[in-house]
């Protein structure tokens, strides 16, 4: 199990300043969380090595290179063993256009979010991928239509605020 590290409210702030904008120097850092650039460094790299801080990505717009279409996908195992979960797990972590996947309780064992070109390549993976595959039972695709919210940032205590 996982140690808990003890955050205090210059932590919080930090962690909120680098979810807005992740690319924010220490220094810029600095002045929005009322702490010196070296102190920043330190505790970033602290939340860094804890794991609290997991990386660092650049948002990319999926229309932008042609990923167009958005789509959850629940999957009903063909059985429920150990490695049968294990098949499905290794298929989805070779599978590029999963972006999510999730175990879940209820009439599907599982729930992927996948990102792709069209329709046509949403049945060829729905299809010639899923279906066959030795681990599933039933596929059931939705098609987004609109996204009304999408947020990589976790919802921070008030404290997490930095000072502007």
């Amino acid at each position: 199990m996982q140690e808990i590290t003890t955050l205090d409210s210059f932590d919080w702030r930090l962690m909120a300043a680098l979810q807005d904008d992740a690319s924010l120097t220490n220094a810029s850092l600095a002045d929005q969380i009322g702490l010196s650039a070296s102190q920043v460094s330190r505790r970033r790299q602290r939340l860094e090595e804890t794991g609290i801080i997991k990386g660092y990505r650049a948002l990319i717009d999926p229309d932008g290179i042609g990923l167009a279409v958005t789509v959850f996908i629940h999957v009903a195992l063909d059985t429920h063993s150990r490695d049968n979960a294990r098949r499905f797990r290794d298929l989805v972590r070779l599978t590029p256009a999963v972006l999510e996947a999730h175990a879940l309780t209820g009439e599907a064992d599982y729930l992927l979010k996948l990102v792709v070109r069209d329709l046509r390549e949403l049945s060829e993976l729905v299809n010639e991928v899923f279906l066959p595959h030795e681990s599933v039972a039933r596929v059931r695709s939705e098609i987004v239509l609109e996204t009304l919210k999408q947020t990589s940032g976790l919802p921070l205590p008030a404290q997490a605020r930095p000072r502007r």
